[in-house]
């Protein structure tokens, strides 16, 4: 594949991180399939619209890609498959109710990939797994499907994608590449794909040129991607467990980890009062899947587990017993200024709230209220009278909440740490890592 200027690409899974990765490959000169099995997606994606909002960049480069015919989507997988020389494959792996990774969405992609799978294509599996499944799970389903064999008439590799939403082209240039594949072969031919869709700032702090990095196999890569995710998880919940013993002793936990940080060998995350969204809730389970015996790992989820009942908790100690009372909670996203609700702590916010007799409500400024209706939630509007009131995402557009958007309100919990003056002078409240009423 080395010095080939122009390649014919699938994109598996067109959703907040595919369809990114699909236009970043088009603007780079290749042509791209976007492949997706929800028809709707594939309509607005062929009209040039963005089928989710809040990634920058994406609507007008998208607009482009699709008018110069450099991106078509397509809801046939095994067709775009059949014309590709390589395939990217970014389709969503979530963690059922026992916490074990479901890979049905994952088989039946990869099924359709090993039916259209040509001699020499390349495949690429960028969704984060628990590590061996790419070799021992998902390379005998594309040489079943496909009666080729891997290594030899086609190659794979694991890639894994390293981007937040809202900025993932940015990403794409800042982190380093990793690729590890099953055998030499394919890793080399990796290493070229990736060196021809993608460009990167230049850093001075890496030890190595950035760019892509070669892992050495398959596993390697696949435990990179679980490692960093799940030692942010575990560094969260020690500052969890940090701020929840502040409160006891009335220390302010924030001044105490800026003072730690201060000093080079620390690196303490922030606490909070959960921990959301795909990744950083759930990769922790999928390395457990490999490395049941990770007692640290799993000690640190139930950790994190635990923030929304202890927000809840100091909500009781400002406010009494929650027996019909209003309790507003302040942002469905998992994290400010982006509309993403996967694994929020919000649900289990309300499910507290629930448990205790009161009414949960929600205001989220990315959310319309018919939105939070169908997803079952009762929203706030702001003026309207609540007996208290939990920011559970920093949204930027909280900054200018005041106390006369929350008419009766009594006691309020800070769970970022970021509510104004105005709020925090209106009422008292507790702070997660400070818990003081004031």
């Amino acid at each position: 594949m080395c010095g080939w200027s122009k390649l014919k690409i699938t994109l598996v899974g067109l959703g907040k991180i595919g369809l990114p990765l699909a236009v970043q490959y088009a603007n780079k000169g290749h042509r791209v399939l976007g492949a997706d099995v929800n028809k709707t997606t594939v309509d607005l994606v062929n009209a040039g619209q963005e089928p989710f909002p809040g990634e920058n960049y994406l609507g007008t480069s998208l607009k482009d890609v699709v008018k110069s015919g450099a991106l078509t989507a397509t809801t046939s997988t095994v067709e775009a498959v059949s014309e590709s020389d390589a395939v990217v494959v970014a389709v969503p792996l979530f963690v059922d109710v026992n916490a074990q990774p479901a890979f049905s969405a994952m088989d039946a992609a990869s099924r359709e990939i090993g039916r259209g799978l040509k001699s020499g294509t390349l495949v690429a599996y960028e969704t984060t797994l628990p590590v061996g499944t790419t070799r021992n799970r998902l390379v005998p389903i594309l040489e079943e499907e496909s009666g080729l064999t891997a290594g030899k008439d086609f190659f794979v590799v694991f890639s894994p994608e390293r981007v937040l939403t809202g900025r993932v082209f940015a990403d794409l240039k800042k982190y380093p590449k990793l690729v590890g594949g099953i055998d030499s072969a394919s890793e080399a031919k990796g290493v070229d794909f990736y060196e021809a869709v993608l460009d990167f700032d230049q850093r001075t702090d890496l030890p190595t040129p950035n760019g892509v990095w070669p892992m050495g196999s398959a596993e390697a890569a696949e435990l990179a991607k679980l490692a960093e995710t799940t030692y942010r998880d575990v560094n969260i919940a020690l500052a969890n467990q940090f701020a929840v013993y502040a409160e006891k002793i009335g220390v302010d936990i924030y001044k105490v980890i800026q003072a730690c940080n201060s000093q080079h060998y620390s690196h303490i995350h922030q606490p909070g009062v959960a921990v959301g969204g795909h990744c950083i809730p759930v990769y922790p389970h999928l390395y457990l899947h490999g490395d049941p015996d990770a007692t640290l790992v799993a000690v640190s989820r139930e950790v994190n587990k635990f923030m929304p009942k202890h927000a809840i908790d100091l909500l009781e100690v400002g406010l009494g017993e929650l027996q019909e009372k209003r309790v507003v909670i302040l942002g469905l996203s998992y994290r400010g200024g982006v509309k993403e609700h996967a694994f929020s702590g919000t649900w289990d916010l309300i499910s507290e709230i629930q448990a205790r007799g009161g009414v949960p409500l929600v205001h989220d400024p990315m959310y319309g209220p018919d939105e939070l209706r169908q997803l079952g939630l009762t929203p706030f509007d702001l003026n309207d009278p609540c007996d208290g009131l939990i920011m559970q995402a920093n949204h930027i557009e909280y900054r200018d909440l005041v106390s006369e958007n929350f008419p009766g309100a009594l006691f309020m919990v800070d769970g970022r740490n970021c509510a104004n003056q105005n709020l925090r002078e209106a009422f008292p409240y507790s702070v997660i890592g400070v818990g003081q009423s004031t």
